[in-house]
C-alpha cells in the first residue's frame, strides 16, 4: 500500500511541476486585483469502488470535503459506509487448505473531522497542495458471526479440521470505536476546478466497544485491528470538484518593491 502511495506521490509531484511551469506568467500579475479563491471542495474516494470491483467480499463508499478558511488552512471531513467479510484461520496454512476458525461480516458507517495545512507555495492562480493534517474519527457498526469451528488441540479423531460450531449466524450490534488520524497527502488541479488527491494515514485507536463473544477485528474507516497494537494504517485516492464562493485579496509581502509606473 505504501508503495502505491509513493508512486502516486511522485506522479502528482510531476503534475505539480508541469502545472507550475505553465503558470509562470501568472506570477507577475497583481494579486491584489484578482485575489485568491476560497470555497468548498467536495468529492469521492476512488479507492473504495475500485476495491469493491476487485474484492467480492467488500463494498464501500466515502465522500470527502474541505473548506478553505485561510491561505494555508482547510477544514476537512470524510464520511462513508463500508461492509467487509473476513475470516480468521490457522497460521502457515495456504488459502486452498486453510482451516478457518471463524468467518464474520462487519458493516457500518464512520465520520472523520479535522484540518489540513498546505505546505506548498503556489504561483498566483493555482491551488495545488501538499498537505499535513489530522482527523478525529468515529465509527458505529455491527458484526455478524457467519460460522465458526471449535478449537481443539487434540487432533487425534479429526486431524484435518475442527468440530463445527453453531450453524446459524449471530449479529452483534451497537459497536463503536473512536480514533485519531494523522495524514500526509497531495491535491493537484487536473482541469478547471477538478482535483485529484491521494493521502496515507496513520491512526491511533482510542476507544473500541466490543461484543463479549467476538472482538472487533476490522472497523469501518479504521481498517484491520491488530491484537498487540492500537495503531492502524489507511489511504485514499480522491477526485473532487471545487465550488468557488468568494475571493480574498492576498497579503502584500513586506519586502516587495512597488510596481514601476
Amino acid at each position: 500500500m505504501l508503495r502505491y502511495f509513493i508512486s502516486c506521490f511522485f506522479l502528482f509531484s510531476f503534475c505539480l511541476s508541469e502545472a507550475q511551469s505553465d503558470s509562470l506568467q501568472l506570477g507577475s500579475r497583481d494579486s491584489t486585483s484578482f485575489g485568491q479563491r476560497y470555497g468548498l471542495r467536495i468529492g469521492v474516494d476512488l479507492s473504495k469502488p475500485i476495491r469493491a470491483l476487485l474484492d467480492s467480499d467488500y463494498s464501500g463508499l466515502e465522500f470527502v470535503a474541505d473548506y478553505r478558511i485561510t491561505k494555508k488552512l482547510y477544514i476537512a471531513a470524510e464520511f462513508g459506509n463500508e461492509e467487509k467479510t473476513s475470516f480468521e484461520a490457522l497460521e502457515n496454512i495456504d488459502d486452498i487448505n486453510r482451516v478457518e476458525l471463524y468467518n464474520y461480516t462487519t458493516s457500518g458507517s464512520y465520520v472523520k473531522l479535522g484540518v489540513d495545512f498546505n505546505t506548498y507555495e503556489n504561483w498566483f492562480g493555482m491551488t495545488n497542495a501538499i498537505l499535513f493534517g489530522a482527523r478525529y474519527a468515529g465509527s458505529s457498526f455491527s458484526q455478524t458471526l457467519n460460522n465458526y469451528t471449535i478449537y481443539d488441540s487434540n487432533r487425534y479423531w479429526n486431524p484435518t479440521n475442527f468440530a463445527p460450531g453453531s450453524g446459524s449466524s449471530e449479529e452483534f450490534s451497537g459497536l463503536t470505536a473512536t480514533w485519531l488520524e494523522f495524514l500526509l497527502g497531495i491535491k493537484v488541479e487536473l482541469f478547471a476546478n477538478i482535483y485529484l488527491g491521494a493521502s496515507v494515514r496513520l491512526a491511533y485507536l482510542f476507544t473500541n466497544k466490543e461484543a463479549d463473544f467476538l472482538p472487533n477485528l476490522w472497523i469501518p474507516g479504521f481498517n484491520k485491528v491488530n491484537d498487540n497494537s492500537k495503531f492502524g494504517v489507511g489511504y485514499n485516492y480522491s477526485i473532487s470538484y471545487f465550488i468557488p464562493l468568494y475571493r480574498k485579496k492576498a497579503n502584500k509581502k513586506k519586502n516587495e518593491n512597488p510596481p514601476e509606473e
